[in-house]
């Protein structure tokens, strides 16, 4: 069974973020990144699921620059086959999750897999929407916010997680796109063995000529007008009258206003 697992790289949680000076993003200057938390699961899940058949490969594949290098070394050495990497100026023009999505499908075209995983959602943009894309452009069945994978034959038996603490078994056929939930599993860390494998294992570099894609049709339909922090303010309002009126109006307030009852 041949799995592909789209990997994303994000600052870390513990980063100090400040707005760039654009106001369009965050400045990205000093801050230490680190693999998105649902890919990583996503990664694990894909090779229990290559140890539980013992066939197939696990493929990485990351767009990014070359610091998402950092962490598709980190996926080959827990035990990932090899890697796919687009690389190029062009690619930082897909912005939002249909130009991802169009540049990861690209890739993937020529590639022969049976299921392809992503997290369910980033830790940055947190869109949610990369892998319902890039299923459509491939045409591909999917499920979404998957807890469970389990692989019949020709289609796979996914449990999903759904509102209010209910689940839904789904059956779908292969080859398949699923987007994973955090907690589906528990991750492993890289070995000094898988380390130092790692460095025999393929790890392509993929440019957008490549591809046949250019920045035009990379171009985002979504854009990030601004980026701010929060204004914090306070306000004191008195409310005057008697004593039942004055709680009318506090809990009229609270209902509409506050929107805390």
């Amino acid at each position: 069974m041949n799995i592909v697992v789209c990997l994303k790289q994000v600052p870390k949680k513990d980063s100090i973020l400040r707005i760039a000076a654009d106001q369009k993003w965050i400045d990205d200057r000093d801050i230490s990144y680190e693999m998105s938390e649902a890919d990583a699961y996503a990664l694990e899940e894909a090779l229990r699921q290559r140890e539980k058949h013992g066939s197939g490969e696990v493929i990485v594949l990351a767009l990014g620059p070359e610091r998402v290098r950092q962490s598709i070394k980190e996926a080959l050495a827990k035990g990932a086959d090899r890697a796919i990497h687009l690389h190029d100026d062009i690619f930082n023009s897909a912005t939002d999750a249909a130009g991802v999505a169009r540049a990861l499908a690209a890739a993937l075209k020529d590639e022969k897999f049976d299921l392809v995983f992503t997290g369910l959602q980033s830790d940055d943009y947190g869109f949610a929407q990369v892998g319902l894309i890039l299923a459509e452009t491939l045409g591909l069945s999917s499920a979404t916010i998957v807890m469970e994978v389990q692989p019949e034959g020709d289609s796979v038996r996914v449990k999903r997680e759904l509102e209010s603490g209910w689940f839904q078994w789904v059956k779908i056929p292969m080859p398949a796109l699923l987007t994973i939930q955090s907690g589906i599993n528990q991750l492993r860390y890289a070995t000094l063995k898988g380390i130092m494998a790692a460095k025999k294992k393929e790890l392509k570099e993929v440019k957008a000529a490549d591809l046949g894609l250019t920045a035009q049709a990379l171009q985002p339909a979504q854009v990030i007008e601004k980026a701010y922090l929060p204004i914090k303010s306070k306000q004191t309002e008195i409310i005057a009258g008697k004593p039942a009126e004055a709680a009318a109006k506090l809990v009229e307030k609270l209902k509409f206003d506050a929107r805390v009852l």
